[in-house]
């Protein structure tokens, strides 16, 4: 089902080309220097493929809502939504867009020296100086009325949002948006889902958040349910204009 993802209207160019992707499921939108669509193309094709030559062998890989346990063979982009699963105590497929939007634009790398994906809300990024992206919350207060300064310079980094009132990702939980910062994408992912189930009420919010802290690889997290807040880790919070700034 198509979800109407207006928040991308919001997004600030400076001097770079925007293109998107849209492969079955996947729905990625990309920034870099140069007009990379046919590239990007081929390759979520080729990790894609890689997924769903998998899900042929293994059904039950889309199902569990586990961790998943390697064995035999696997493509590398199905052995990183496993450990991320594992790492965050889900199933893999809570990993499978912050997998796709890491090993596409890892490899766009080779092409550009910048590069932003986000795809239904996590994002990939490694660009030469500082960016802002603002947290999307659906109906609550907060949303985009904050944003995380990321210093991606030295090496990519991902940011990752779980909603369990947005979106069509499952949740177990009702967070508005559960958002991660990681150098992991596959585990970012999969952890904004894990925290996310944490947050049946505001009262949740410490709890998922010492849960988040026990989850090795996280740089920090953001939690928001209704007009309440949540921030852990080595976060740089910015405000922003507002909706429509």
């Amino acid at each position: 089902m198509y979800q109407n993802r207006n928040y991308r209207n919001l997004v600030m160019k400076n001097n770079r080309i925007l293109f998107k992707v849209d492969v079955k499921e996947t729905d990625l939108f990309v920034y870099a220097e140069k007009d990379l669509e046919e590239v990007t193309r081929e390759l979520v094709l080729k990790y894609r493929g890689y997924i769903e030559a998998y899900i042929n062998r293994f059904p039950q890989f889309t199902q569990t809502l586990i961790p998943w346990m390697i064995s035999g063979p696997a493509p590398m982009i199905i052995k990183a939504m496993s450990k991320a699963g594992q790492t965050a105590g889900v199933g893999p497929m809570a990993a499978v867009a912050g997998a796709i939007a890491e090993y596409v634009g890892t490899e766009l790398l080779s092409y550009t020296t910048e590069v932003i994906i986000e795809n239904g809300g996590d994002i990939f990024l490694k660009t030469k100086e500082p960016v802002t992206i603002g947290i999307f919350a659906g109906k609550s207060p907060l949303s985009l009325r904050i944003g995380l300064q990321i210093h991606s310079e030295k090496k990519p980094v991902a940011v990752c949002t779980s909603s369990g009132t947005i979106g069509h990702s499952l949740s177990l939980g009702k967070a508005d948006a559960v958002c991660v910062v990681s150098d992991s994408c596959c585990l970012a992912d999969a952890a904004a889902t894990a925290i996310g189930n944490w947050v049946k009420s505001k009262s949740d919010i410490q709890t998922a958040i010492d849960f988040g802290k026990g989850i090795k690889g996280l740089k920090g997290l953001v939690i928001i349910i209704a007009d309440k807040i949540g921030l852990w880790g080595e976060l740089q919070v910015v405000p922003l204009k507002g909706k429509n700034g």
